[in-house]
């Protein structure tokens, strides 16, 4: 089956013109990073000297990871960075994995190449977890890889890491550290200043900024006492979701094992007449189907009217099912917000 990605979500490269491949975005772009620190360098293989007039890139090395010795360099260079910047433990920011369309220079890998760093669920791997900086370079080695897997890594505003496309990696450090860059020209790679990282939150549009806070959880307790149940969509990371059916009965038990940071959308409940919801498909465009399974669990898939006769043989044994609109200006959830941390206060950037 042909499966669309949501249009909502990081799945384009942004074009900033200093690539190889004139891409400077996340392996599937990202959005951007809290308060950059005040020097950033662009760490790269690729010669300045082999650049056009336009900053970009020119010559001939490829813009895959060698699996080898380029990439370790990478490895090495940040990891002098970090021991520069004092830093054993960074925070993940803006976690995701590739969805339909992967934009990755290697085949997908099971997993989104975390296996190993992650369990299944992908518990721990989300915005606002620590990671030890060990962790933290292999996820960066997945990045460089393409894998399927990306996100940022903070410590505080005074280090940064971002891996765009063609191995373009930036870090960001709150002064000049010269040794630093001193052993990544021994690495045999081109440190160069730039004024900001391409992935900085101030060159990205605004997210969502509603909080999931006292407020909202009243509302949907209203919201429940007349709808009865309604569907619950929790973003832990980007591309990936988990389904709860909400009644009043279960909400709090929902509540408390919903992953930190996650963005939740709530939309009406889905409708047990499997067969009016596939004849109400729309004759043309992409639809995000979700169904409960005869043992209750939820999933979705993004299917265009070229699959509706396969996604009809594959929902057969649905109990219930919903199709939402695939396009961002055509969907209209009852409510949307994320989660704040303990104190009340928003980070999660979504």
């Amino acid at each position: 089956m042909t499966v669309r990605p949501r249009n909502s979500g990081p799945l384009t490269p942004s074009s900033f013109g200093d690539g190889p491949a004139d891409y400077a975005g996340g392996p599937s772009a990202r959005p951007g990073s809290s308060v950059q620190p005040a020097f950033v360098h662009r760490i790269t293989k690729y010669d300045p000297a082999d650049r056009d007039a336009h900053g970009h890139y020119v010559g001939v090395d490829d813009t895959e990871s060698d699996h080898g010795p380029v990439e370790a360099a990478y490895l090495a260079a940040i990891a002098a960075f970090a021991k520069a910047c004092d830093v054993d433990r960074l925070e993940i920011r803006e976690p995701g994995v590739a969805g339909a369309v992967h934009f990755g220079g290697e085949p997908r890998v099971a997993g989104h190449g975390l296996a190993g760093l992650f369990p299944p669920d992908l518990t721990g791997f989300h915005d606002g977890a620590k990671v030890s900086l060990a962790v933290a370079l292999e996820l960066v080695r997945i990045m460089l890889r393409g894998q399927g897997a990306w996100c940022g890594l903070e410590a505080g505003n005074g280090f940064a890491v971002d891996v765009g496309w063609d191995l373009y990696v930036y870090v960001g450090s709150d002064r000049p550290r010269p040794d630093a860059v001193a052993r990544t020209r021994e690495l045999g790679l081109f440190p160069e200043p730039v004024t900001a990282s391409p992935h900085a939150a101030d060159l990205q549009e605004p997210g969502v900024t509603e909080a999931a806070d006292a407020e909202f959880w009243t509302r949907l307790r209203s919201m429940l006492a007349s709808e009865r149940t309604v569907l619950l969509e929790e973003n832990h990371v980007r591309n990936a979701a988990r389904w709860h059916r909400l009644t009043e009965a279960n909400l709090d038990a929902v509540r408390a094992g919903l992953t930190p940071r996650a963005l939740l959308t709530v939309w009406p409940d889905l409708n047990p007449d499997v067969d009016a919801v596939l004849a109400a498909l729309p004759e043309d465009g992409s639809v995000e189907f979700v169904r409960e399974a005869q043992d209750g669990t939820i999933a979705h898939v993004f299917a265009d009217s070229a699959d509706y006769q396969e996604l009809a043989f594959l929902v057969a044994d649905a109990t219930a099912a919903r199709a939402l609109s695939a396009y961002v200006d055509e969907r209209h959830p009852l409510a949307c917000a994320a989660l704040p941390d303990s104190d009340g206060v928003l980070r999660a950037r979504w």
